[in-house]
């Protein structure tokens, strides 16, 4: 009870003290009484492994279900993606072209030998800048041997993807590669760097995807120079190395029919309806990264739930389709894609180091599958003019850049049509840039570029882009950009309606 002065006395403090222990345990008050109290710590989780999950057979509500699915949806996506690309890559029984235009392999590479053609609408976003080269590499059954020619001056790159579509090694121009035999091997290989070997690139999952690049300009003569190096770009199983280097004619590929699409566009490599019947298979082929094994316990717990109850299931897939709607066919629009870049132009931040930029790894994966690294690449897109208008080809505009991407690789500004494919015209041409050796620069060294349906005058030819009657987009590719392209310093051009 409070004294006079309103503190508590020492027997009052007595008193209060004793009228609680009937509302102890008779151990805890007997411990509180004779002093001997001690506080124990609980153990603070010092790995991901200690954290405990949900538990099995915990109820989860309709809306909580709605809830994670579309989590998971978002960030299984891409490896659902690249899992079914993989599948589809390993139909082929050996190195070739799908449709006759596509290159396609597993556990090796296939190259094309000049650009990708404009036919070809099985893959978003090509460029007509480089000679592709793609394969699938399952890296379970043993590591894959690459072989780096002497490009010379060149231009090249390597790209290499894991299967969360995150490049796992350095190889190119722009990082000094020198000529020679590399390695790569997947998470649990135990072997030793064989002789021969210059280097062993490891990814972290056991699929694997390369993607070499070669540039090449717009003439003949390069057209022949170029296909002594590409014949020398060769990925084969580690068993075939012999210390020697391999040569491949690649305008022999066989021809491989393409598959059935249900639309216009990319082949759908996701279907919503079997996402969550695939999810527990990719989710065990692909371990989680660092820090992600809760978000693999919170997902993995409602897939658990689904296999026990039909309503969870059903939940799970009428979520993912609306998801696919909803969330995912957004992405389409680069106005919906990575952060502004200036002058309505739009670029990814960090392209095939995602991390866990779960939202642009989807995006980009939904758009534009396979991004190299900014230091690599950099990508700038729009579907707009300068004043915020969705671009399309009844309209005429110029594009003037003041000062050409800086890069020290190369640089092109492609026009796709509402697919994101080449746009098929009587000039059969689709990207100016580097490569193009005809372009006109303005008097005071600025370059102005002209899109739409109708020429604009046949001075101006030689520096126009055919857009189709409808929607377009332009997409500028900066490969081995200079430092002002990757801060923002350098601002991409306008995009201004002729009046």
């Amino acid at each position: 009870m409070p004294t006079h002065s309103g503190h508590i006395g020492p027997r009052s403090a007595e008193i209060d003290r004793r009228s609680f222990i009937p509302l102890l345990g008779g151990g805890a008050a007997f411990l509180m009484l004779a002093g001997r109290a001690q506080a124990q710590q609980v153990p603070i989780p010092t790995t991901a492994a200690e954290v405990p999950g949900p538990p099995t057979g915990t109820t989860m509500t309709t809306a909580y279900v709605q809830s994670v699915a579309r989590i998971a949806y978002l960030w299984g996506w891409p490896l659902v993606n690249a899992i079914n690309r993989a599948r589809a890559f390993a139909e082929a029984p050996e190195p070739g072209l799908l449709g006759g235009v596509v290159p396609l392999a597993y556990g090796r590479n296939a190259m094309l030998t000049n650009y990708i053609s404009p036919d070809q609408t099985f893959v978003t976003c090509t460029n007509q800048d480089v000679v592709y080269g793609t394969g699938y590499m399952a890296l379970d059954k043993e590591p894959i041997v690459f072989q780096v020619p002497d490009f010379g001056d060149r231009f090249w790159v390597y790209a290499h993807y894991d299967a969360r579509t995150d490049e796992f090694s350095e190889i190119g121009k722009q990082y000094g590669t020198k000529p020679g035999f590399y390695l790569m091997a997947g998470p649990n290989w135990k072997g030793e760097k064989p002789n021969g070997i210059t280097a062993v690139v490891r990814s972290s999952t056991s699929l694997a995807f390369v993607v070499p690049r070669v540039f090449m300009d717009d003439t003949e003569a390069d057209h022949k120079a170029v296909q002594p190096v590409i014949s020398q770009v060769v990925y084969y199983p580690l068993s075939e190395f012999d210390g020697k280097m391999k040569t491949k004619d690649w305008s022999k590929l066989p021809h491989f029919p393409a598959p059935k699409s249900d639309g216009k566009g990319e082949t759908k490599w996701v279907n919503p309806e079997t996402f969550f019947d695939q999810l527990p298979t990719v989710m065990k082929q692909v371990p989680p990264m660092p820090g992600e094994e809760a978000l693999y316990n919170w997902i993995g717990s409602v897939l658990d739930g689904a296999a026990k109850d039909p309503r969870i299931k059903q939940t799970l897939n009428e979520t993912a389709v609306a998801a696919e709607r909803e969330m995912i066919d957004p992405f389409f629009q680069w106005r919906n894609n990575g952060r502004a870049a200036g002058n309505g132009w739009n670029s990814p931040v960090d392209g095939a180091q995602w991390g866990t930029d779960y939202l642009n790894r989807t995006a980009s994966a939904k758009s534009n599958m396979y991004d190299n690294r900014p230091e690599e690449t950099k990508y700038i897109y729009t579907d707009d003019d300068s004043a915020g208008k969705q671009l399309n080809g009844q309209n005429a505009y110029t594009i003037t850049f003041a000062k050409v991407p800086p890069v020290k690789g190369f640089w092109s500004l492609t026009l796709y049509n509402d697919v994101h494919m080449f746009n098929p015209n009587a000039l059969k041409r689709y990207s100016l840039g580097t490569k193009n050796k005809d372009l006109k620069h303005n008097a005071d060294g600025s370059l102005t570029l002209y899109a739409g349906a109708k020429s604009p005058g046949k001075d101006k030819e030689s520096n126009w882009l055919l857009a189709p009657d409808g929607t377009f987009s332009l997409y500028i590719r900066a490969y081995w950009a200079d430092r002002a392209i990757l801060d923002g310093t350098w601002l991409p051009p306008k995009v201004e309606i002729v009046a």
